[in-house]
């Protein structure tokens, strides 16, 4: 087994709190290292360097690309946002993907040239509407044509560029949803889940969800080598949903432990989250 006592890995636990338990005992069943993230560490550049360590962070998507970006942590965390846009990842994975056809807008466009905007993907009266980016600014959701407006893509809430990109796609009716946790193209943990998180339940890496999410990651060309993949069942099929940054993910019901020394192995191995 590895040697994980140069590992440390940086919760933040409130983002979490039904299940931060389990990922801290996680880390410490490998005798690696915790620390409790905190905001003030931002505002005043007291973050601790932790020099020579492997250091991991999770938590939330806004400080999983702050620590992308800023800290000097290695590899820190897995949230390289460009890689992450939809507008990105979506034209190399059409013959999994849920929205055939979709396409890339801005609020401003939409709200004052639907016609043209909805024209891209046949004209529906009703269509699905969500961020370009992983970070997610605004949740995404199903709209009528009538109700198009700043306010019902929640502008001037989360946001307030209004050239905010935006993926338009028909209308998809999902039955079921999984994640799985993908470290170097391999499948390593799983989860059942409700998108509004009121319940999860570990897959069975026997069934055929957990075999199609395989399938995919080992042939896609991968935002990150760490990454969680979503996929769902319509209309009676397995479909590729959404891709996101580890960093900043919930793992709903995923055996942690499993995640944990995954991820662990490779940051050991390679510790730069883009290498």
């Amino acid at each position: 087994m590895a040697d994980f006592d140069n590992v440390t890995w940086v919760l933040e636990a409130e983002v979490f709190p039904a299940s931060h338990a389990r990922m801290r005992d996680a880390v410490c069943e490998l005798s690696a290292q915790v620390v409790l993230w905190r905001d003030e560490w931002l505002a005043d550049d007291t973050w601790p360097r932790l020099p020579g360590r492997t250091v991991l962070f999770h938590g939330s998507l806004g400080n999983a690309a702050v620590v992308e970006q800023r800290l000097s942590w290695r590899p820190g965390s897995f949230c390289a946002t460009d890689a992450f846009r939809c507008s990105r990842w979506y034209p190399t994975c059409g013959q999994w993907l849920l929205h055939r056809t979709w396409a890339l807008s801005s609020v401003e466009e939409l709200v004052e040239a639907s016609d043209a905007v909805l024209g891209r993907i046949g004209g529906p009266e009703v269509f699905f509407v969500r961020p370009d980016s992983p970070l997610k600014p605004f949740s995404g959701r199903v709209l009528r044509r009538d109700q198009l407006g700043f306010g019902a893509l929640d502008h001037g809430f989360y946001y307030d560029d209004k050239q905010l990109p935006v993926i338009v796609a028909p209308v998809r009716v999902v039955s079921r949803e999984w994640r799985y946790v993908v470290v170097e193209g391999e499948v390593v943990a799983g989860s059942a889940y409700e998108a509004d998180g009121r319940s999860s339940l570990p897959d069975d890496p026997r069934g055929d969800p957990w075999a199609y999410a395989s399938s995919i990651a080992q042939r896609l060309e991968a935002p990150q080598p760490v990454y969680v993949l979503d996929i769902c069942e319509a209309d009676g099929g397995l479909a590729l949903l959404e891709l996101n940054p580890f960093g900043g993910a919930d793992l709903y019901a995923c055996d942690r432990s499993a995640v944990v020394a995954a991820v662990s192995n490779f940051a050991m191995r390679r510790p730069r989250p883009g290498g």
